[in-house]
């Protein structure tokens, strides 16, 4: 083969070309910490180092959602507590307002504790978060949660939000509940469960009619009550002779006690206690009322206006306390529930965001291995290469020189 001059130039050309093209990207390797400068380098890797990204980038995004959920449950169950704290100062408020020897002054006293409490759970219940949204009125985030208005003639404590729960999706499969309504927690307590004379023939008079054992008349009326079908609801006391008593289902005629009866005596069921007079084919009647619900701070509030009235008869006023009572268990019973269901996906989050780390690490970990530099690799090579291109440069000119007529010279 002939080697002329020309092809001696050209190929001593390309060889530091190339040897300079190779120590510049191993230099850029060595300044930027990556292995791939452009997908033509490893079409198959840069693919890899593309979906590793995204899926490093969607962690990350779930790590937000995380933090902002847990954040959002941490500020729902702080309120909640304290709520839970100032109601059961209010309950015991309650239970000592019915002490027999209290004085009028003495009952208004605690009805000023009790309105304050009214508006310190009044203030809870708007409960707002960093952006200024409250927490408690589920889609209708920028509207106050609760509204009191003393003058109103009905409830005046009115529910603005909705009953939307904001659902935050934390990691590819689980979807996390982030705030619950306040309808659900607060305004829809239920009241205390109750019952009323209806009817009565006309040699009855009755002394007293009312719940004896208010958990044992709850469960009766839970498991009895007929929203639908009305007469399911009464039940008639028949007296009949030889001192006994029937109690009948007006609904569907099945006598569901006979008990003894002795006039002027009470008569126990079910939880209630009835006290009248009569004789043999007398009757009495009574109704389950239908169940209802009430707001707890409406609940505070009947019992602060029970508390400062001057002209409220005794009887009602042992009535207010017994719906106050049993109003504010129900709610602290709400309450309770919702701040373990709480704790629990709190429990949740953070579970799922250290799956989301240990996920995040074995991604990060396996894009480095395909974009990331060797750098003592990378320093050997970069070495390698500048030898090679100061060897090209040295020899670059005597290869030149290197010719027949030089020879003959």
């Amino acid at each position: 083969m002939r080697i002329t001059t020309n092809l001696i130039y050209n190929q001593n050309l390309r060889s530091i070309d190339t040897n300079q093209g190779n120590l510049v990207d191993i230099q850029q390797q060595l300044a930027t910490g990556k292995k791939l400068l452009r997908p033509s380098d490893d079409p198959v890797g840069a693919a890899q180092v593309i979906r590793l990204t995204e899926e490093l980038d969607k962690i990350t995004q779930y790590q937000r959602n995380n933090d902002l959920t847990s954040s959002a449950l941490e500020q729902q169950e702080t309120a909640l507590r304290s709520i839970k704290d100032v109601v059961n100062r209010a309950r015991v408020l309650t239970v000592q307002s019915g002490n027999g020897i209290l004085a009028g002054q003495d009952r208004k006293a605690i009805g000023a504790e009790i309105e304050q409490i009214r508006d310190q759970v009044l203030d809870l219940m708007n409960t707002r978060n960093a952006s200024g949204d409250y927490v408690f009125s589920g889609y209708q985030s920028s509207n106050q949660a609760f509204e009191f208005n003393p003058s109103a003639s009905g409830d005046r404590v009115s529910f603005l939000g909705d009953d939307g729960e904001n659902q935050i999706q934390i990691s590819d499969s689980v979807t996390l509940q982030s705030t619950s309504s306040g309808k659900s927690i607060f305004q829809e307590v239920f009241a205390r469960f109750n019952f009323e004379v209806t009817a009565q023939s006309a040699g009855v008079s009755v002394e007293t009619a009312k719940i004896d054992e208010q958990g044992t008349f709850d469960n009766f009326h839970k498991q009895n009550f007929d929203p639908v079908n009305t007469p399911n609801n009464q039940y008639r006391f028949d007296v009949l002779a030889g001192d006994q008593v029937s109690v009948t289902n007006v609904g569907n005629g099945n006598v569901v006690s006979t008990q003894p009866f002795q006039s002027g005596q009470p008569v126990r069921f079910a939880g209630m206690e009835f006290n009248f007079n009569g004789s043999t084919g007398d009757s009495l009647e009574i109704s389950l009322n239908r169940p209802q619900k009430k707001n707890l701070a409406e609940t505070l509030n009947d019992m602060f206006i029970a508390l400062t009235s001057d002209s409220i008869a005794e009887s009602d006023f042992v009535n207010a306390i017994d719906n106050t009572l049993v109003g504010l268990d129900n709610g602290l019973e709400k309450m309770s529930f919702e701040v373990s269901s709480i704790g629990a996906r709190l429990n949740i989050a953070q579970s799922i965001k250290e799956a989301n780390l240990d996920s995040e690490l074995s991604l990060q970990s396996a894009r480095s291995s395909i974009q990331d530099v060797d750098f003592a690799k990378a320093s050997t090579e970069f070495a390698k290469q500048e030898t090679a291109l100061e060897a090209a440069f040295k020899s670059f000119p005597r290869v030149v020189n290197l010719s027949l007529f030089n020879y003959i010279n």
